[in-house]
Parts: structure tokens; sequence; C-alpha cells
């Protein structure tokens, strides 16, 4: 997929889609609008001019609007609380 020259939300200029650091079907964690934390359970379903769409995993619901470069994040892993 090839876009170019769009405008992000961030004021950033993306020339193509390989820019991009996720994939769809990547996993993800999405910021979220109201309080600014991470929430997980997200899949990448489409990377467009604006930013990436994505749905829910847990009931497969798309979200309705997109979200920038900076409001996804790889799923970020937790270490355990056990120590041997």
């Amino acid at each position: 997929m090839t876009v170019v020259d769009a405008p992000l939300a961030t004021g950033e200029a993306v020339t193509s889609g390989d820019d991009l650091p996720f994939d769809p079907g990547t996993e993800v964690e999405v910021r979220n609008r109201f309080d600014g934390r991470w929430a997980r359970g997200f899949e990448i379903i489409a990377v467009e001019a604006p930013g990436y769409r994505v749905r829910r995993l847990s009931d497969g619901r798309e979200l309705p609007s997109t979200f920038g470069l900076h409001d996804v994040r790889l799923r970020e892993r937790k270490r355990g609380t056990w120590w041997y």
C-alpha cells in the first residue's frame, strides 16, 4: 500500500506504507483519548492517510475513528511477579 504525502494528525508526512511501523494484523495498544492511558486488546486492520484503523480483539468491532502514529504502540509485555 502506498500513501503519498499524507498529513498525519501530528503534522508529519508519510510517503509510503512501508514507513509506518505496524502492518495490518499486528496486535497493539491504543491511547485512550479521555485519560491518556494505554488500552490493550486491539489489532491493526488497515493503514490509511490519517493513521491506523483498529478493531477490538474481544468482540471484533472496528473503532469508529483512526489513530495517529503516536496513539498506537506494540502490546507491552509485563514481567511476571514471580522470580526464582
